[in-house]
């Protein structure tokens, strides 16, 4: 029977790689991964579709590597292969919970990963899969925020769900050290470029104003913040062209 309290029947998750890391700077905290897959199964099991977009800030952070003096491309590159190393820790959670996973990445690393194809991660998705899409966009000069709004509209997603550590939303000021900071509820796609909010890079936030797709900025580490939000309830930042 068809849950009629579900909003989004398709969705693209991002998860930064610093929400792998947990208390630490660096690495993998398998508890959290593990919290965010109970999550994610309980959406699967819904039966709405989930695309997932995975960072690498946790394992690799390009811009620090740039400053020391590492050629940008290489950089990228390396951050690439960090996103692939924490979407096989998500796969792994995630088939520990019994979410038949797969991973799909946009640089070629065949005896691991599906190489990206769009077609077939829709089919997945159709079949009760989660997907997860590792690599970026494939290209250097491009965030893995612009990779999560590119595969959102690809896979035909309802909307992006942004996930954030601890801050509930989108602020005019970084919540965490201005504690006279504004909480936007809701925000257009222009208000959020105009006043350079830290929502996501200005190249993904433009693909999601030209293909009208909503974005919500919620905390990932309270409990079933997830499900709620597929199921429509008001938290977090919306931002959308109303």
């Amino acid at each position: 029977m068809e849950d009629t309290t579900i909003k989004y029947k398709r969705v693209l998750l991002k998860l930064s790689g610093e929400s792998f890391s947990g208390q630490d700077e660096y690495g993998i905290d398998t508890l959290i991964v593990t919290k965010v897959a109970q999550q994610i199964r309980r959406v699967v099991e819904m039966g709405v579709g989930v695309g997932i977009v995975v960072g690498g800030g946790n394992i690799w952070r390009g811009s620090k590597a740039e400053e020391a003096g590492m050629d940008r491309v290489t950089a990228d590159y390396a951050g690439m292969l960090a996103t692939v190393i924490n979407a096989l820790a998500l796969q792994d959670a995630l088939e520990r919970e019994g979410i038949i996973t797969r991973t799909q990445s946009a640089i070629a690393i065949q005896q691991i990963a599906e190489p990206y194809i769009r077609r077939r991660a829709i089919r997945h998705l159709e079949k009760g899969r989660a997907v997860i899409f590792a690599g970026g966009t494939g290209n250097p000069y491009m965030t893995t925020d612009t990779a999560a709004a590119l595969r959102a509209i690809e896979i035909e997603a309802e909307v992006l769900l942004m996930t954030k550590n601890n801050v509930d939303g989108v602020y005019s000021a970084d919540p965490l050290k201005n504690h006279s900071a504004e909480k936007f509820d809701k925000l257009t796609y222009l208000e959020a470029l105009n006043m350079r909010l830290e929502v996501m890079d200005a190249t993904a936030l433009s693909l999601c104003l030209e293909n009208k797709l909503p974005i919500i900025v919620f905390d990932l580490q309270a409990p079933r913040n997830i499900e709620r939000v597929i199921r429509g309830e008001p938290m977090g930042t919306l931002v959308s062209g109303d």
